[in-house]
């Protein structure tokens, strides 16, 4: 039974992406793997079978260990709005903290930290760990469980991933040793170069210097994946990255489909695009002021961890005054909203600070905005939300409504949308009944389900709606988006395979303390 923690330098480093990769390599070498990330800060969060909520990186990573997503996976969340966080606890959301708030609680929250890894451990031959941002931030080791106090707790050995490609490795990769107290030090037994461009033979001096710094080994140099689309990115530095969205290459003649996506300040589960940017056809793009939808083909309004501010947000920027334009003109786009962005686009909004209190009912509630009151939507969809507890976290299927196309994927909201008078359902889900809305000309849809746009028969359907109403030319994919995922994963696992000392990492796995002998904070 061995573990092992992939710390990082830095934020960015690639610690998600190697976690991953690591755990499909071991997987198809038939190791029974199980990923782990003690605490993560991310508004982008999946559903577990059982309705709880974890970080969207440990449920890619656990579809890379080819086993199902389990709450232990990802004990701690911090779902961030302005300067405080929703602090999810295995799966429940518990309370709303401040920064400095929250380090009593992160203190408090070493056991149950270390209880979900032993959990895990125990029923599985090896558990491989990611850690956050830098390893060495000293201003929060007192009150760190998920880096190296947490290896060292565990009595597991760390791997440090450094970014080559921003520059600056090795001052980072030694930095980070220097920095840390001996007994976190030890902890960390191999380095992990990430992202290289060029000839890893130049490396070699810096390589040798850093081993006889530190005595730790460098396990690999991996090369950087160049073009090659990262899929279920969570950390933001990712998601803004050149790329994401990616113009359509190879969409045939004529211009492909545009879609221009909000670019939301308090945008959540970004996931539900990556379908969309595989499409051979369609050419995806940030839009963040009126003139990005001027020549769109399909406006899409994604997910938020605040959906009043990010409703003012779009009435500042005038993009709500555009949208609502854009839409009713003859011709003109398709609009499609995605939870917070379908809330958005209904008649109104009713929200007494729900929304962002904390969920313990013996507090006061703990703003972090004023209660807003009803506030009007777009008025594109006949619908209205009211804000209300418990929160909706739940695995959902079912079909479009009167039709034979099948969808799967989950709800994560606390907006409670109610349909009015003459409203089209889109969807029909089992167990449920009737969800989201089409306009009369079913040119304007919405959704609470997020992953909607993974069933391919229903994305290629609303694909060739917009593409018959602008005039373009659709190529749909001729790859089921299930099986790029499953591809993109195996080409990480290509990646660890060929660059990195995997014999080396399974060694060290097995170096960590038996289940039931950690050494405990």
């Amino acid at each position: 039974m061995g573990a092992l923690l992939v710390a990082g330098a830095t934020s960015g480093a690639g610690k998600s992406t190697v976690t991953a990769a690591l755990c499909r390599a071991l997987a198809r070498r038939g190791t029974d793997v199980a990923p782990f990330k003690a605490q993560n800060m991310s508004n982008h969060s999946a559903v577990t079978p059982d309705g709880g909520e974890i970080g969207r990186a440990q449920a890619m990573q656990a579809l890379a260990a080819r086993v199902e997503t389990d709450r232990r996976m990802g004990p701690v969340l911090l779902k961030p709005v302005g300067m405080r966080s929703h602090v999810v606890v295995l799966g429940e959301e518990v309370a709303v903290d401040d920064a400095v708030g929250y380090g009593a609680r992160a203190r408090s929250l070493r056991p149950t930290v270390l209880d979900a890894l032993t959990s895990l451990r125990r029923e599985h031959a090896v558990v491989v760990a990611e850690g956050a941002g830098g390893a060495a931030e000293t201003n929060l080791l007192d009150r760190d469980v998920v880096n190296l106090p947490l290896a060292a707790a565990a009595g597991m050995p760390a791997v440090l991933v450094v970014d080559i490609d921003r520059g600056g490795a090795f001052a980072a990769a030694y930095g980070t040793w220097a920095l840390l107290p001996p007994r976190l030090r030890s902890r960390l037994r191999g380095v992990v170069l990430n992202g290289m461009r060029g000839d890893v033979s130049l490396l070699e001096p810096a390589v040798r210097d850093l081993e006889a710094r530190t005595g730790i080994p460098v396990l690999g140099v991996l090369p950087h994946l160049g073009e090659h689309l990262m899929l279920g990115v969570e950390d933001s530095l990712d998601l803004r990255a050149a790329g994401r969205p990616s113009p359509a290459e190879g969409s045939g003649e004529g211009r492909p489909l545009r879609v221009g996506v909000i670019a939301l300040p308090h945008l959540a589960n970004p996931s539900d695009l990556d379908p969309l940017v595989l499409e051979p056809s369609v050419e995806l793009r940030w839009a963040t002021r009126p003139g990005d939808l001027l020549d769109v083909d399909l406006v899409l309004l994604p997910g938020t961890r605040a959906t009043l501010a990010d409703l003012a947000w779009l009435r500042e920027r005038g993009l709500a005054e555009t949208i609502v334009r854009l839409a009713r003109e003859e011709g003109g786009p398709h609009v499609l909203g995605i939870c917070g962005g379908y809330q958005m686009l209904g008649t109104q909004i009713e929200d007494d600070g729900i929304e962002a209190a904390s969920p313990q009912p013996h507090r006061a509630p703990r703003m972090v905005g004023p209660a807003a009151g009803v506030v009007p939507g777009l008025g594109l969809l006949p619908v209205s939300t009211r804000f209300s507890r418990p929160k909706v976290v739940r695995r959902v299927a079912g079909r479009v409504a009167g039709g034979s196309s099948t969808v799967s994927g989950y709800q994560i909201h606390l907006g409670r949308v109610t349909p009015q008078e003459g409203a089209v359902p889109w969807l029909s889900l089992d167990g449920i009944g009737d969800e989201g809305c089409l306009s009369p000309d079913h040119r304007v849809r919405g959704t609470t389900v997020h992953g909607v746009l993974d069933a391919d028969d229903l994305r290629h359907a609303l694909l060739g709606a917009v593409a018959a109403v602008r005039g373009r030319d659709v190529h749909p994919s001729s790859v089921p988006y299930a099986a790029a995922l499953d591809a993109h994963l195996e080409h990480l696992a290509d990646w660890v395979e060929a660059h990195l000392d995997l014999d080396a990492v399974l060694a060290l796995a097995a170096e960590a303390a038996p289940v039931g002998q950690e050494p405990g904070w």
